[in-house]
């Protein structure tokens, strides 16, 4: 039935939920105490729909400015002979010495305004008026003037909320508003019956608790906003690459000002208006600012950048000219964050628990009170005072009200929706010091159940360390050592044969030799373009002087979909001459020559071929990155337009060795012992792929390796017989991984996670459940699209990152269990008692106490619990596992059902039991009730620690925030008990008193262990399995 309930209303999925879904949970939730605190990390959607009506209506001027501006300018030019607005250049910035104004220089950029652009000299000009080269960038001296002058590359963004604002967000709660009016109603009765200062005692003894309660509450809530404001700042880092003083550095985003020369790649984000320079291919996708989804070309004829625009293909340099409030980005991003981020599932699912349990707690509440006041009703008249009411008679109905209203206080779990946000607020604080990044809150709770990993080879298995270990050239294969000189290499091919390996590399790369601030040459770019380039350093070439020898006419640059990087260079003598270099199998297929060992180009015939092949497969077998050079002459002819894709020269092969990380088989074997799938997803060879695979523990004897052209081409029912048993795809496209994924969500109903680095890898990182990126060799498209950034690109940080999901999920059943127990004793203990002998054994402040202990304390304790090894030795919960299993209603009902007994038995007869006589006997009796129920909660706070497990003090010492919070619980009762008596409406206790209630809650430990060894039956569920062993969920996963 519960669970009929809150699937119809309270079901989200982890992603991408429609807003149907988001309003229909939203219009199920009643009974909330606090709506602000309670909502707090809930989307606002109408804030959403708001400021997404402002964003659409800033895209709408950014297209009208781009599109519409440039022809009116065009035309009021035409007819005017003119047009431009005046700038006066501002005194600060003439005092600078700078030649141009801020707003003249975002005007041109944003307007896309040609003449003026011409008019200031164009973008030589320009770096002119703004003191900088467009070859050695700005001097770095000159930053903070230049911020002064032109502004910071900041936007403007939310003040952080202050502790008061949570304080008085945490007095918000209705119930605590009413006690407090209670409270001041009992001072003004008591003070008028029973005089000054005894009156004021009661109402004093609830403001106290409700103080202690909101000030708790306050400072729980403020280390949790702390703690994500952290984690905002860390996912706003992106760095980009400029050149300062004739040195290239990586620096913040948020360090870039006008005049910076800032390089521009494939997958990076546009970081500041500017002046294309130079370049090739430069594809840029503006979509995020004008809404259209066609991506512009940019170059010497349309020079503008605009800030948050995505580089989609090419490369270039770019001359800063406005940075943060002065771009239309700056404008944007005000709107971006508004609304806050989609609640988690869990999230969703707890306010459905928390509407379940308020709506039977404020039944409770209010069959107490009616209860409670007949009782009163019938006693006098009974004893004839019917008609008779005194102060004193309005005191003790206002009493029972207070105490009616703070079991709606304990019964309503406010906590347990919060109690999620804490837990993943605590794990992704923790995630971010183990190097990973999580940006979306809900993908923490779901890599908890991740049933299969699709991760990428190089830099995630592997180093991403690479060095060129192998060469094939002139049919001789030479190894060489990291570091080696190569110098054998000459003695055994001709120097025109170098020359044309030099030219290959040197030519034909997307890396650069720069200088670095320290002064010493260093290669910029890709891995394995490193690789390559540093070998053509070390065998004598000089990069310098060979770039100089000719000059580039057009460029491909690499990506995953081509595999390959083609350009072509103008001759000196005459004539074009093409490179390329990529996948040794698709270069291969573009040669029909080879260079032989005099440097003469011969054909190559097909057995020659296979030959060549061979040697691919065997620099694959030893598990290197093997790819192909070759080279392509052409005569005048040569139209400048289209690269040649065939008639190719096969100058050599090389291979790249890129050793496993330390681990890695580790963490494989522990995914496969947590039910969870791994498999390889690389561009490379197959062979490659399969080698390291093995050295992995990925690939086994019965899984299958398969290239990704070969998986496109499987029907529909091929594909659902083959994907269970598929472990490695190599040379596999974007889509390739996106079709796999697809087919493992929808057919398979796997839980997938997927790593990627690529800027087309972001369609597979936003179908999968949980899309994880890389943040060293990950590009900022992908970074943009994933749920989790693994900062150090590490596969044993994605098995981190599964142990804290899991620990989350884990966390909250604890608490969930714990919190129940109590809301089920406390409900039922007031409420039998007050019908039985017309009176609730615990007051409005010992609730409120009580309430303290299993919301705010108890999700601390039981909340931040780090994860054990034991986690990841059993299966991934199903994605349709009721929440609350057998194995915990199980504990809830044993250890309730002792509570209730122990109170019980001391409610009717503890005064005999305990041999209690005299004035204050009833007093005692209350107090001993009120700390035996207390102690009866610590102990099991200790037994929630494990919901299957006996042994509950494994880890204890390990998890400080339990620790300190058993301890402040223990001395804050001592202080009640024995100091607080006059507010609490407590006395103090004898030692004997105190040991008899520690050890009736201690003998709970025993309780739970008897409880844990009654079996729970599970239901089995229908085999539907496609190939796959079912796996183990609710009290199964022991």
């Amino acid at each position: 039935m519960m669970e009929k309930y809150l699937k119809d209303n309270f079901e989200l999925q982890p992603k991408n939920s429609s807003e149907e879904a988001l309003r229909r949970w939203r219009k199920a939730v009643s009974v909330v105490k606090n709506p602000r605190r309670r909502f707090r990390m809930v989307a606002d959607l109408a804030k959403r729909a708001e400021n997404e009506a402002k964003k659409r209506k800033i895209q709408e001027k950014i297209r009208i400015a781009l599109y519409v501006q440039k022809a009116a300018l065009q035309f009021i030019e035409a007819v005017s002979g003119g047009g431009d607005e005046d700038y006066a250049l501002s005194e600060e910035a003439r005092r600078a010495g700078f030649g141009i104004d801020a707003k003249e220089l975002s005007s041109i950029v944003r307007g896309h305004d040609h003449n003026r652009l011409k008019s200031n000299g164009g973008v030589e000009g320009i770096a002119r008026k703004v003191s900088s080269s467009l070859n050695d960038g700005l001097n770095p001296r000159s930053i903070e003037l230049r911020q002064n002058v032109y502004g910071v590359n900041r936007y403007v963004e939310k003040p952080s909320r202050s502790f008061l604002t949570f304080v008085w967000e945490a007095l918000h709660d209705m119930t605590l508003i009413i006690l407090m009016v209670c409270a001041v109603v009992s001072i003004a009765v008591g003070v008028s019956t029973e005089g000054f200062p005894k009156g004021t005692y009661d109402g004093l003894g609830i403001i106290l608790s409700v103080f202690l309660v909101v000030i708790v509450t306050a400072i729980s809530d403020y280390r949790q906003s702390l703690q994500f404001k952290d984690l905002d700042k860390e996912k706003k880092k992106i760095f980009v690459q400029v050149t300062r003083d004739g040195c290239r550095q990586t620096i913040s985003i948020f360090d870039v000002v006008v005049g910076d020369i800032v390089h521009l790649s494939i997958g990076d984000q546009v970081a500041a208006d500017g002046l294309f320079i130079s370049g090739y291919s430069l594809l840029i996708d503006e979509s995020s600012l004008s809404g259209e989804s066609e991506p512009v070309n940019v170059d010497q004829g349309r020079p503008f950048l605009l800030a948050g625009s995505k580089v989609q293909d090419g490369s270039g340099k770019m001359l800063v000219t406005s940075v943060g409030m002065r771009t239309e980005w700056g404008r944007l991003m005000e709107t971006l964050s508004e609304g806050g981020e989609d609640e988690t599932p869990l999230q969703v699912k707890l306010n459905g628990v928390a509407t379940i349990i308020g709506k039977i707690g404020l039944t409770f509440a209010v069959l107490t009170f009616l209860v409670l006041i007949i009782r009163f009703s019938v006693e006098k008249a009974i004893n004839g005072d019917f008609s008779n009411w005194s102060s004193s008679d309005a005191l003790k109905i206002l009493d029972y009200f207070a105490i009616s209203v703070t079991i709606i206080v304990v019964a309503v779990p406010e906590g347990l929706p919060l109690a999620v946000t804490l837990s993943l607020a605590f794990a992704m604080k923790k995630l971010m010091n183990d190097k990973a990044l999580v940006r979306h809150l809900a993908a923490c709770e779901t890599m908890g159940s991740a049933t299969c990993i699709c991760t990428d080879k190089t830099g995630t298995l592997t180093t991403n360390h690479m060095v060129l270990t192998k060469l094939w050239i002139c049919d001789q294969v030479k190894d060489f050592k990291v570091g080696e000189r190569g110098e054998e290499l000459k003695s055994v091919i001709s120097e025109r044969v170098l020359s044309t390996l030099l030219q290959s590399i040197f030519q034909n790369t997307g890396a650069e030799v720069v200088r670095s601030t320290e002064g010493r040459n260093t290669v910029f770019g890709t891995p394995t373009e490193t690789a390559i380039l540093e070998f053509g350093l070390l065998v004598g070439g000089d990069f310098a002087s060979q770039r100089a020898q000719s000059t580039l006419v057009k460029v491909e640059p690499f990506n995953s979909v081509k595999k390959k990087m083609s350009v072509v260079v103008a001759l000196p003598g005459g004539g074009f001459r093409a490179f390329c270099k990529g996948a040794s199998e698709i270069v291969l297929q573009m040669c029909n020559m080879i260079v032989d060992r005099e440097g003469q180009v011969v054909c190559m015939d097909e057995m020659y071929r296979h030959h060549v092949m061979d040697i691919i497969n065997s620099f694959a077998g030893e598990a290197l990155r093997t790819l192909c050079l070759a080279y392509k002459d052409m005569d005048e002819s040569f139209d400048g337009d289209v690269i040649p894709m065939d008639d190719y020269t096969l100058v050599a092969i090389v291979g790249i060795k890129d050793p496993v990380r330390l681990g890695v088989k580790d963490a494989v074997q522990t995914c496969r012992n947590a039910g969870i799938t791994v498999r390889m997803v690389t561009g490379d060879n197959i062979n490659t792929a399969k080698a390291i695979a093995r050295e992995c523990g990925i690939l086994t004897d019965d899984g299958i390796a398969i290239e990704g052209p070969e998986f496109q081409k499987k029907t529909q029912e091929e594909m659902e017989e083959l994907i269970p048993k598929i472990q490695v795809m190599a040379r596999s496209l974007p889509l390739d991984k996106h079709k796999l994924v697809t087919n493992l969500r929808n057919i398979f109903h796997e839980v997938v996670a997927v790593t990627g680095d690529g800027t087309n890898d972001a369609p597979a990182l936003h179908e999968a459940d949980i899309g994880l990126a890389m943040g060293i060799a990950g590009t900022e498209v992908a970074k943009e699209n994933a749920d989790v950034i693994i900062l150090d690109d590490n596969f044993s940080t994605i098995v981190n990152v599964t142990k804290w999901g899991r620990a989350v999920y884990i966390n909250i059943q604890k608490f969930v269990q714990f919190q129940l127990t109590v809301n089920v004793v406390a409900l039922i203990i007031n409420f039998f008692s007050a019908c039985i002998t017309g009176s609730a054994p615990l007051t409005a402040v010992q609730l409120l106490w009580v309430n303290m202990i299993m919301d705010t304390l108890g999700a601390l304790a039981l909340a931040t619990e780090p994860p054990d090894d034991e986690m990841m030795k059993r299966p991934p919960v199903g994605r349709n596992v009721s929440f609350i299993s057998r194995s915990m209603w199980r504990n809830i009902i044993g250890q309730s059902v002792y509570q209730l007994v122990v109170l019980g038995v001391l409610e009717f007869y503890g005064k005999k039991l305990l041999g209690l006589s005299g004035s204050n006997a009833d007093s005692v009796l209350n107090t001993f009730i009120f700390n035996t129920f207390v102690f009866c909660q610590v102990f099991n706070e200790l037994n929630s620690r494990e919901i299957e497990k006996i042994n509950i003090f494994k880890g204890l010492l390990s998890s400080w925030m339990f620790v300190a919070v058993m301890s402040i619980t223990i001395v804050f009762q001592v202080i009640i008990i024995e100091f607080l008596g006059t507010f609490a409406s407590t006395v103090p206790l004898s030692w004997k008193l105190w040991l008899a209630s520690i050890v009736i809650g201690f003998v709970s430990m025993f309780v739970a262990i008897i409880i844990k060894c009654i079996p729970v039956e599970s239901i089995k569920k229908p085999e539907e399995n496609h190939g796959y062993k079912r796996l183990l969920d609710g009290p199964e996963l022991v």
